[in-house]
């Protein structure tokens, strides 16, 4: 069983020990805010390539959105878990700061996701797998390292960007646990397959001892070895992606012409459910105006059945009998359920997202291949080093530490520091780049 005041505030750490003016939990929010792979979402897509005159999300949007959702779960758990656990009060600890630990994590759950959303993910893991030039590093890694480059993972990515200290952010370990999902590396499976934790991983081979601390720091059991239960916030950061994506990739449906405003507003009012008042939506002109009313009650409803289940569930949780998504047994779990199959197939299967889906693939299969193959040259086949990759290394940028004779997974693994932290326009323009589609100015 684990327990709370370990979870929140390990070997001592206090809300606002160092600090009068922010807690650690508002620190570690904004640092994330202020760093550059939070920013480079701005220009990362959410679902939709960036069209000209519609606004839909960006990772960078999604984020924020999913971060107020997460801290109104965070909050509402928070004062739950202190009018049940006293002792959690006599440490000074408030709502808003479970808010802020959920919130925070939140902001950050995208944070390693590459350029072109899931298809970059594919995309990458296909280059190892199946490209000439990717499996040429098979043969220089160890079988675990071999797991993680053919099944990049966004989640994994995210944790490294975390604890790497030239990111600046430094978060708490509440935080960073409440990040990581899916507390296992890619090579080691649950016993039970199940478990919603063990649905994907979390962190890369190179960051198995990170994790392997911060469990210990929290108490946190294996359910395996390296293979760890969810922090019980995470659930909360998980449901707060899942409310958003379902209701504002609609949205977004809806404002592009996908789904029509009359199916979009249905779908909405099945979750409002007796709050719902067509008459008074009708006061509103503008199609806009109703959508965001809509959306609006529909979030609130998802966040109040939430939290119920958080609560009543709270006790499995804490011994990890639990291990599924709030969101598929909260009472609007069938209309989730159905926005998503339509969702499906109106909006993940329409033609500008399969297009954005298929040039996220050649772009980034072209600059994995133009580097890495490259870097192969220079580190473990000299004789056919030329100056086309000399020329292609000389782009990496300045904290590449090109002359220093690193194993090739870390060599691997920068790399995809380098591609994965693109945003979608970086990445298109400097695939045009390097091969020869677009020549600088002079």
């Amino acid at each position: 069983m684990m327990n709370w005041e370990k979870l929140l505030l390990p070997e001592g750490l206090k809300p606002s020990d160092t600090d009068l003016q922010r807690s650690q939990f508002e620190r570690d929010f904004d640092r994330i805010i202020f760093s550059a792979p939070f920013r480079n979402l701005q220009d990362k897509t959410q679902v939709f390539p960036l069209p000209e005159n519609d606004f839909v999300h960006t990772r960078l949007t999604h984020s924020l959105e999913v971060s107020s959702v997460g801290r109104s779960l965070g909050k509402s758990a928070g004062k739950f878990l202190l009018d049940k656990y006293p002792e959690l009060a006599a440490k000074k600890l408030q709502p808003f700061d479970i808010g802020g630990i959920v919130a925070t994590a939140a902001l950050a759950h995208d944070i390693g996701n590459p350029p072109f959303g899931h298809a970059g993910e594919e995309a990458i893991s296909d280059f190892f797998k199946f490209h000439d030039i990717g499996k040429m590093w098979e043969q220089k890694c160890s079988a675990n390292e071999w797991q993680d480059l053919t099944n990049f993972e966004g989640n994994a990515q995210g944790f490294r960007m975390l604890v790497d200290t030239r990111n600046g952010m430094n978060i708490s370990p509440a935080t960073l646990a409440a990040f990581t999902k899916y507390p296992r590396p890619a090579w080691c499976q649950s016993t039970d397959k199940k478990r919603r934790s063990q649905k994907k991983f979390g962190f890369y081979t190179s960051n198995l001892s990170d994790y392997q601390l911060l469990a210990q720091k929290m108490g946190i059991p294996q359910l395996a070895e390296n293979c760890y239960m969810r922090h019980p916030l995470a659930f909360l950061v998980e449901a707060a992606d899942d409310i958003c994506y379902s209701i504002i990739d609609l949205e977004d449906g809806c404002t592009l012409g996908l789904v029509s405003l009359e199916e979009t507003i249905l779908l909405m009012a099945a979750i409002i459910g007796e709050r719902y008042k067509p008459e008074k939506l009708r006061e509103y002109s503008s199609p806009k105006q109703k959508l965001a009313i809509m959306r609006a009650m529909a979030i609130s409803q998802l966040i109040k059945e939430t939290t119920f289940v958080f609560e009543q569930y709270e006790t499995e949780i804490l011994s990890g009998e639990f291990d599924q998504a709030l969101t598929e047994i909260i009472p609007s779990a069938k209309r989730l359920e159905a926005i998503t199959e339509l969702s499906v197939k109106k909006i993940y299967r329409s033609q500008p997202v399969l297009e954005k889906e298929a040039a996220g693939y050649q772009v980034l299969e072209g600059l994995l291949s133009t580097f890495s193959e490259a870097l192969f040259h220079y580190h473990f086949d000299k004789e056919r080093f030329s100056g086309h990759n000399k020329s292609i290394l000389r782009l990496l940028p300045e904290e590449y530490e090109l002359q220093t004779d690193h194993e090739a997974y870390v060599l691997m693994r920068e790399l995809l520091d380098f591609i994965s932290g693109m945003t979608d326009k970086h990445a298109l323009s400097l695939y045009r780049r390097v091969k020869g589609i677009t020549i600088p100015n002079t």
